[in-house]
């Protein structure tokens, strides 16, 4: 079926149509904040990815529930993958042979597994964009002939001040216990023998202080003196972006895409020596006037760096253009 140029123009102009699952939640609520329409999946078992809206973020009417039975009758602009089951199992369970034609794009939420420098990436395919979340991501992952693009992290976080009243660290991460030594669970475990902290997040119970709900997560850090980051290795993670943003400290592990988020001694401390993050957890503990120059620092950058809508803005320019270069495609090839 050959495709009129006309029609392809217009079909860049017009709000997009994006099908997704629901793989991470913060992730997909600041997806949700461009201008496009948001569809995913809901079955009844609520299984991975196809849980709906869920409860814990505040979705706006662009995010779309619909049956997963009734995805194939959706007129969509663009499939966008976010994990390896949705890439190799759920885009032929779910969606029609149709649908499976139309702009694909794999966003990578993660720094490679099995070999942090020879890991292939799952997908191989010049005609799908592989999206990453960090620079960082990009370079050590073995990206085939995929094309490739990095989309920074954006965040929304209230305008709360940073008032660090509470003279303790706070760490949220989900589930550290059962991920180890790559989320820091020994890190943490050693600073605390030095350094007052208390940890939130799914699964703390016994470590730490349970988990708390992501719209009280804010005010709730905005009192701690600093944040501290034991993970070894992994994405950005967006409660380091949130807590920026606020004006608190950071202090973490100078591995990953942290090396550039944080300027070391300006915007927060960052080391791979875990003696020097500790003395500086101390030094940030003893001096307020520090930790508050060095949030208000860090906070500056986050603003820019982590501004929602240059995220927002980065990802419809994305999803236009991979429409855009789809059609073009597809007309040379029908009129060829």
């Amino acid at each position: 079926m050959e495709t009129p140029l006309a029609e392809t123009s217009n079909s860049t102009n017009r709000r997009l149509k994006i099908f997704t699952w629901h793989i991470h939640g913060s992730y997909l609520f600041y997806l949700s904040q461009g201008n496009y329409d948001l569809y995913i999946p809901v079955n009844k078992e609520r299984s991975e990815g196809y849980y709906g809206k869920g409860t814990t973020f505040p979705f706006g009417p662009n995010v779309h529930e619909v049956a997963e039975e009734e995805v194939k009758n959706l007129d969509l602009d663009c499939i966008l993958f976010q994990s390896k089951k949705n890439y190799l199992t759920d885009q032929y369970e779910t969606l029609s042979a149709e649908q499976r034609e139309i702009p694909k794009i794999y966003l990578e939420h993660d720094p490679p597994r099995e070999h942090p420098t020879d890991t292939q990436h799952v997908v191989d395919d010049p005609e799908v964009l592989l999206v990453h979340v960090t620079a960082f991501n990009r370079l050590m992952w073995d990206n085939n002939r995929t094309p490739t693009k990095v989309i920074d992290h954006g965040v929304i976080v209230p305008e709360i001040p940073y008032s660090g009243e509470i003279e303790r660290g706070i760490v949220v991460i989900n589930n550290i216990e059962k991920r180890g030594r790559r989320l820091g669970l020994d890190i943490f475990l050693e600073a605390r023998k030095h350094i007052p902290l208390d940890l939130v997040g799914m699964g703390a119970d016994e470590l730490g202080l349970g988990e708390v709900p992501h719209t009280q997560l804010p005010e709730f850090i905005s009192k701690y003196r600093f944040f501290f980051n034991p993970i070894r290795y992994t994405s950005l993670g967006l409660s380091v972006c949130e807590a920026m943003t606020l004006g608190v400290p950071i202090v973490g592990l100078a591995t990953t895409e942290m090396s550039t988020a944080v300027n070391n001694e300006v915007t927060g401390f960052v080391h791979t020596d875990l003696t020097y993050l500790i003395n500086k957890m101390k030094l940030l503990l003893a001096d307020k006037n520090l930790a508050e120059k060095i949030g208000a620092e860090g906070r500056k950058y986050a603003l820019e760096r982590f501004n929602i809508k240059r995220f927002a803005d980065d990802w419809e320019r994305t999803f236009r253009e991979a429409v855009k270069n789809t059609m073009k495609n597809k007309f040379a090839v029908d009129v060829s």
